[in-house]
């Protein structure tokens, strides 16, 4: 009796002091990095520290004032199949990290059998032994004692990678509203230039008309008229063109959107479409700590430094407990009678000789935890690259595009000059072509430096880690993903 009670106080012991942790406990990598992004504006240099509500601070809802815009965003949010299928994967990595997490707990199974046969006599020989039948029914319980903390590094490993799946889903839902809002800028660009495209149409038909009535009048010569023919049909070839891109780029939407090719409701027109001003200069370096992909990158080097610690745990014995009861009888009605068996046992295990497995696995594991430290410093890297260069073009494409105004203005302006002068005979045909001509690219790329400029501010978003802090379900779990609660049975 004195031998047995000295089992339950060791055990009382071993599970108290919770054993211990070996591998390294997991420390922010230090790396240099500049305390604020790069920003080439005269106030980005000059400014000590951002204001306190940035544009990273923002929602979505309120970077992109377009109603239509937001309505489409709402609908990828829900049926974008990248953010189902990240959905999905966050059920997958949460069940993943609760089947490690399991081991932590002692693990109780039960067993029973039935035998019916005849046994054989090999001593008198006797091979017509007495036909029986025998029940046992067993119950069985283990536990590993997690010593030196192999099952709680793997916990913290699977844990970590769980959050980089939620990371992930994050960042993907992020790129899905990135992608809806350019693609949708990019529409509203084509239609712009549609627009264009039939107003200089309409002007150069109205040049040919003009000059072919002066034809026939015999004032004006067939040169003319075959100039101003030649820049119609230029005008004109690009209107079917932009109404196929147009077609292209909806069903491109349709895609993102989870829906059937079909066509995309319009809000504000392009050059109507609001642009904040207020972006401000001298962000802190500490924002990046938002980004989705950044804290992805870490979550997973968390894993990985807690699967060195697992493997050097491999090289220690493992202690695990194991008991049983149970009751064998011929008789079903007397199985728990008399017939009753228990054993309680310790069990201790450990490596003596595994051809180098033990010592490659540690490898393989700290060559992982390397990858992972090199690719969060990468994504580290490239996000202050990706800030620095969408605050720059922030500034300089609202530069291009006061410029391309003025220019548009002086050219719309040489146009209606230089139709005066040719309808009063004091500029040849040549002027006015070439007045009109001009107008008609120009007013392309002010078009396009507005659709540059709004697809910058979404990259500028994106790269701040928008709407970080925003407390939407739609970011905190979509539905398509179920409720924890609603757990299918197994089959």
């Amino acid at each position: 009796m004195r031998r047995l009670g000295v089992f339950p106080a060791l055990l009382a012991a071993l599970v108290l002091s919770g054993g211990c942790l070996l591998g390294p406990d997991y420390r922010r990598p230090a790396f240099e990095t500049p305390e604020r992004h790069r920003d080439e504006r005269p106030e980005g240099r000059a400014q000590a520290a951002a204001a306190a509500a940035s544009l990273a601070d923002r929602p979505w809802w309120e970077i992109f004032g377009d109603e239509a815009l937001g309505s489409l965003i709402d609908e990828a949010l829900r049926n974008n199949f990248d953010a189902r299928v990240a959905a999905w994967r966050v059920e997958e990595y949460r069940a993943r990290a609760g089947v490690v997490r399991a081991d932590l707990y002692p693990q109780a199974r039960y067993q029973g059998q039935v035998v019916h046969g005849r046994q054989s006599d090999l001593v008198s020989g006797d091979t017509n032994g007495p036909t029986g039948t025998v029940v046992t029914v067993n119950a069985a319980l283990s536990w590993e004692i997690d010593l030196w903390g192999r099952v709680r590094r793997l916990s913290e490993s699977a844990l970590a990678q769980y959050l980089a799946t939620e990371e992930a889903r994050r960042a993907v839902m992020l790129s899905v509203v990135s992608q809806v809002a350019t693609a949708y800028f990019q529409l509203r660009e084509l239609d712009e230039r549609l627009e264009i495209a039939r107003r200089t149409t309409e002007a150069f038909q109205g040049t040919y008309d003009l000059f072919d009535r002066r034809l026939s009048g015999g004032v004006a010569s067939g040169l003319e008229v075959a100039r101003a023919e030649a820049a119609l049909g230029s005008a004109s070839a690009q209107i079917p063109d932009l109404e196929r891109q147009i077609v292209a780029q909806e069903n491109l939407l349709s895609f993102l959107l989870g829906r059937n090719p079909g066509p995309i409701p319009r809000g504000a027109a392009l050059t109507e479409q609001p642009i904040p001003v207020d972006v401000p200069s001298g962000l802190p370096s500490a924002l990046l700590e938002r980004r989705p992909d950044v804290r992805q990158s870490e979550a997973l080097l968390v894993a990985a430094n807690a699967n060195v610690g697992a493997a050097i745990a491999d090289f220690f014995p493992s202690i695990s407990l194991t008991g049983a009861f149970g009751g064998v009888s011929a008789d079903v009605g007397e199985l728990f009678g008399g017939n009753r068996a228990w054993s309680v046992a310790a069990n201790l295990a450990g490596p003596i000789f595994q051809a180098g497995r033990l010592r490659n696995r540690y490898r393989v594991n700290r060559a992982l935890y390397e990858e992972a430290l090199v690719q969060y410093e990468s994504a580290v890297r490239n996000a202050f690259g990706e800030v620095s260069t969408a605050l720059v073009a922030h500034a300089r494409l609202a530069e291009v595009e006061v410029r391309q105004k003025r220019s548009v203005a002086a050219y719309r302006e040489a146009v209606r000059l230089a139709n005066i002068r040719y309808t009063s005979g004091l500029s040849s045909y040549v002027e006015f072509l070439d007045a009109q001509q001009q107008l008609f690219p120009t007013e392309i790329a002010l078009a396009q430096t507005r659709s540059a400029r709004l697809t910058n501010l979404v990259t500028l978003y994106r790269a701040l880690g928008g709407g970080w802090n925003v407390q939407d379900p739609t970011w905190a779990r979509p539905a398509a993903s179920p409720p924890a609660a609603a757990v299918r049975p197994e089959r």
